[in-house]
């Protein structure tokens, strides 16, 4: 029985610019970055994008179309997407778009045990971290710049509007944690933590 055609960003990404034409490789990693769609695709590791070509390869996604030339280096595969890539993609464009997803990212995670540091210590990191996210909103804003200046449609900037919105609403609320810690809203010590621990044991034991 053939496997599925595996889904992630960045076999989305190779199957939508195989769409618009065959190409080799490194062409597809170079119209990644050229569109910062690198920004919103993690492709950080040079090989992800030949990595993940493979096994679209060998799942019948893609198909080896021909080879060109490369000035005296080894000459580059062209792929073109068969039909199987061509359904998955806009399969797998709908399923995106549509259905929410739950991601498990790393920063909920900490903020779901952050009674593990003193408040003063959440409140140093999450400064840290509102410091970070202004550097992000800055970077993204230059894009903007950037793209206004060649006159790109902003059709093809959904995906920083996207970023901007989610950096604007993670900054607002952790500003808002941060006060509510430093104005003592929210606090917590050790007493208060053994105090609700207890509490909590006692709920549990009436409930079984």
């Amino acid at each position: 029985m053939k496997n599925p055609i595996k889904k992630s960003p960045i076999a989305l990404a190779i199957l939508c610019l195989l769409i618009e034409e065959p190409m080799h490789p490194y062409r597809v990693q170079q119209l990644i970055k050229e569109r910062g769609k690198d920004e919103v695709i993690n492709v950080r590791h040079r090989t992800s994008v030949y990595q993940t070509i493979d096994r679209l390869h060998r799942d019948e996604a893609i198909a080896i179309q021909g080879k060109k030339q490369n000035e005296g280096k080894p000459d580059l595969i062209v792929y073109e997407i068969t039909d199987e890539g061509r359904k998955a993609a806009y399969t797998w464009l709908r399923e995106m778009l549509s259905a929410p997803k739950q991601e498990f990212s790393e920063f909920p995670a900490a903020v779901s045990f952050i009674v593990l540091l003193t408040p003063e210590d959440a409140v140093k990191e999450l400064i840290k971290r509102a410091s970070a996210i202004e550097d992000t909103l800055a970077h993204i804003d230059n894009q903007f710049q950037i793209a206004t200046s060649r006159e790109i449609p902003r059709l093809f900037l959904l995906e920083i509007e996207y970023q901007r919105a989610m950096a604007v609403a993670e900054l607002a609320w952790i500003r808002s944690i941060i006060n509510e810690i430093q104005t003592k809203q929210l606090h917590w010590d050790k007493e208060w933590l053994r105090e609700i621990a207890a509490y909590l044991a006692s709920k549990e034991k009436k409930s079984t």
